[in-house]
């Protein structure tokens, strides 16, 4: 446990936590939407400090990073909590854990500079704040961040975007990566599926692509949830007016949680959102959750060629042409990403 020290004394004695949008103000004894952020003696506490529910070691292309440092692993890891309540998380045993759980708190003891060590140990050549919302754990990842930058390695964050601005201020001279979120696009959605809303995500992308963070987009596409020509048209639009540069991730749902009554989405469903943001002139498009090498490489905007070469479900197995600072070798273009 530690201090969350992401927070702000107001003047009737309640405490504003003031890492995500959702602005919990606390009273004594009382635990912000994520459960895992509490008032105790007059402080915001954060109670998963230090303490990881998951660890693993990655390709970064599961995270989905596809233009960050190709065929490199990373080091995974996250905590219990979650301030959303997907009814499609795949991770829900740890995210919502807290809530189904209260008050029991659970995790592995894991402080910074072993995450950071055994990264080095593993010859990783970045961190992942990823499984479940890393900015409900802020304090955590930001003092590993930190301590991770000083020994050469990146970070990444893996994300709804529901950090704030005072948060992103505070993260960006040590994140480096974000693949944030874009669940849907309509409140109806993030209220009704999600327990949240729509603005602050957007609002966070832009933000975040403003302090010269490199993001990428995954959006998983829901069928009859999300799926609909227009959302998906919507949202490559979003993007596109943020940079066309911005990959996006189209991935399919499988049944999941509290959606088991949904059905899968179908490959062809994929396939039109990925034709829908070529039309509205994003230039890297991936579809993810299923095996389609043709849909999950990059391509050279100038001259089209195949320069990063992906297979498999998560499309891991890759062959990278670019040269270390991301040169097409055919045209001489400079593919947007972070190569090195």
């Amino acid at each position: 446990m530690s201090i969350a020290w992401l927070s702000k004394k107001l003047n009737n004695g309640k405490i504003l936590c003031q890492a995500c949008a959702h602005a919990c103000k606390l009273d004594e004894g009382e635990y912000g939407i994520c459960g895992v952020r509490k008032v105790e003696d007059g402080e915001l506490k954060l109670l998963v400090y230090g303490l990881a529910a998951a660890v693993n070691v990655d390709p970064v292309e599961k995270k989905p990073m596809y233009h960050f440092l190709p065929n490199s692993t990373v080091f995974s890891m996250g905590t219990v909590g979650c301030n959303f309540s997907c009814k499609f998380c795949q991770n829900f045993d740890i995210s919502q854990y807290p809530k189904e759980h209260h008050p029991q708190i659970v995790g592995k003891e894991l402080p910074p500079e072993q995450i950071v060590r055994l990264a080095l140990e593993q010859e990783c050549k970045s961190i992942a704040y990823t499984y479940n919302e890393p900015i409900v754990f802020f304090e955590y990842t930001y003092d590993t961040a930190k301590l991770a930058h000083k020994k050469g390695l990146k970070n990444i964050y893996v994300t709804s975007g529901f950090e704030t601005n005072k948060a992103l201020d505070l993260l960006e001279p040590y994140i480096d990566g974000m693949n944030i979120d874009i669940k849907a696009f309509t409140d109806e959605f993030y209220k009704e599926i999600c327990g949240a809303r729509l603005k602050p995500v957007l609002e966070c992308v832009k933000y975040a692509y403003e302090k010269g963070i490199w993001i990428e987009i995954t959006t998983l596409l829901i069928p009859g949830k999300n799926d609909s020509d227009e959302e998906i048209r919507n949202i490559a639009r979003f993007i596109a007016s943020v940079d066309v540069s911005i990959p996006w991730h189209i991935s399919a749902f499988h049944p999941t949680y509290k959606m088991l009554d949904v059905p899968t989405t179908p490959a062809s469903t994929l396939l039109k959102a990925y034709n829908i943001g070529k039309e509205e002139g994003l230039k890297y498009l991936y579809v993810g959750n299923i095996d389609d090498e043709d849909h999950q490489s990059t391509y050279c905007p100038k001259c089209n060629k195949r320069v990063i070469d992906r297979q498999g479900y998560i499309g891991q197995y890759v062959t990278n042409e670019l040269d270390e600072n991301g040169i097409c070798p055919y045209c001489g273009y400079a593919i947007e990403g972070v190569w090195n």
